[in-house]
């Protein structure tokens, strides 16, 4: 962080809009050279979430194809859920890996914590590569069966040609893992 700059102070905050998965404040601001402004934000619940890369056998990428209601499409992406009260984010990571895919891993790797539009959302995001995959099913909240997609893991670029791969968290764990693994 710049040691130049100020954060700015917060005057007041107050809910503007609920719902029962967004939770919008108004925050108002003064900044250091004395300008107020207020801003919208939609305020993060609970402990963040996780998105899990998973490898099987050190060949295959594991992803899920659900139903995407913000986009009325099915959307092909990496396991993702929230972090439930209590959960550390690689509990979180693993017990996700086997409500949507029905595979467990032996080993998580956190990757990195991203934020989603920082300027308006508090969450953040856990990514983890998950591997050593073991066959582990718990009973997931979807409506409907996530459809298991394989991808080879030395095409994973061709990845980035598929129409349906679009989610823009999905895409920086595909590099962030591509990097960790070492992968060309």
């Amino acid at each position: 962080m710049n040691k130049k700059l100020l954060k700015p102070t917060i005057l007041n905050t107050q809910t503007v809009a609920k719902s029962r998965l967004f939770h919008i404040e108004q925050v108002d601001l003064q900044f250091s050279n004395a300008e107020c402004r207020q801003y919208e934000r939609m305020k993060g619940k609970g402990s963040g979430a996780v998105m899990v890369v998973p490898v099987l056998n050190n060949q295959q990428l594991l992803l899920g194809r659900e139903y995407a209601v913000g986009t009325d499409s099915y959307e092909l992406g990496f396991t993702k859920g929230l972090i439930d009260p209590g959960e550390s984010a690689m509990e979180a990571a693993n017990r996700e890996l086997q409500e949507e895919i029905g595979y467990g891993a032996k080993k998580l790797t956190h990757l990195m914590e991203l934020s989603l539009a920082p300027s308006y959302f508090s969450s953040k995001m856990q990514i983890f590569l998950a591997e050593e995959l073991y066959e582990s099913q718990l009973e997931g909240d979807e409506p409907e069966p996530i459809e298991l997609v394989t991808w080879s893991l030395e095409n994973w670029q061709n990845l980035l040609l598929e129409d349906d791969f679009s989610e823009s968290r999905s895409v920086c764990a595909l590099f962030l893992a591509q990097k960790h693994l070492k992968l060309k």
